[in-house]
């Protein structure tokens, strides 16, 4: 449904002339009530105009309200949409308008942790923030039944089906997007299709955002210890691949420089034995060899 801006009149002005009418009306009623013992029909059509202005201004005071900053007012007359009203203030209208108050602010909805599984196939428990804010009342008192619930709603479907195009984590594959280690890729994917979602609400999401995503109990300490053995993998690599950039450096310096000459099989045992220095988890303990490499 299409949005229509309701003008209004000032509150103030319509109160001054509330009041001009209502000491009008109590200056004829107390005229006719002294005059009523001659039966005068004049007497009598101003009693019942008097009863008749007091009801109209009764009814006036229903056509009151005030709206404060971020906050609208939608109208419906008789079961007609007639308009919504944006302007903060003190505003005048149709005492038969039915006013709906409804906040403009922004509101923030963490969603509850949901177990669901990962591209994988894995368990994992995730949870969500949103700030939303209404942006088109008619959709959000027309189209959907309770905008609030609808949210809520609708952002545990648009989590539950993100959660099942990524996975956890990137494991060997350090290229593809994962919901621990791409936040800002997977917020703007969630936040594109709750806004798609919403947009029946006249509902626009500003922010999104995971507040809690971590493996299921049950496959927890399993998946610590594979990512501790994918850690220990990869820095045992990066151990390696400096530990031969260091010998390979060490036996050049040697050679350019005429330190020693070495044949193939003293550059074996010399590799060997820096590979043991380099890459070994504990401190070497030195031996002296008294005789020689082949003897």
């Amino acid at each position: 449904m299409k949005e229509m801006t309701k003008k209004t009149h000032r509150g103030l002005h319509f109160m001054i002339i509330t009041f001009v009418l209502l000491i009008i009306d109590v200056f004829i009623f107390v005229k006719t009530v002294q005059t009523l013992e001659t039966p005068i029909l004049t007497n009598v059509v101003l009693f019942i105009f008097s009863i008749i202005l007091f009801i109209v201004i009764c009814i006036m005071f229903s056509g009151f309200f005030t709206l404060q900053p971020n906050e609208a007012a939608v109208l419906i007359l008789f079961g007609e949409y007639k308009g919504t009203v944006k302007d903060d203030g003190w505003h005048f209208v149709n005492p038969f308008n039915t006013v709906k108050k409804i906040s403009l602010r922004s509101r923030t909805f963490e969603s509850e942790k949901i177990k669901v599984n990962d591209y994988m196939g894995n368990p994992i428990e995730i949870a969500t923030i949103i700030i939303w804010k209404v942006e088109n009342t008619a959709k959000a008192f027309f189209d959907v039944d309770n905008y609030d619930y609808y949210v809520r709603t609708q952002t545990e479907s648009a989590l539950r089906h993100l959660a099942g195009l990524y996975p956890y984590d990137s494991g060997e594959d350090e290229n593809i997007i994962t919901l621990r280690g791409s936040v800002d890729e997977v917020s703007a994917a969630l936040k594109k299709e709750l806004q798609e979602k919403l947009e029946k609400a006249g509902v626009l999401v500003t922010e999104t955002r995971l507040s809690h995503l971590a493996y299921s109990p049950e496959i927890a300490a399993a998946m610590l210890q594979r990512q501790q053995a994918a850690a220990i993998i990869a820095a045992r690599k990066k151990i390696v691949e400096g530990a031969v950039g260091m010998v390979d450096m060490a036996l050049k310096k040697l050679s350019d420089q005429n330190v020693i000459e070495l044949d193939e099989e003293r550059k074996a045992a010399m590799v060997s034995n820096l590979l043991v220095v380099l890459c070994g988890e504990r401190g070497t303990q030195p031996v002296i060899n008294t005789g020689t490499l082949y003897s």
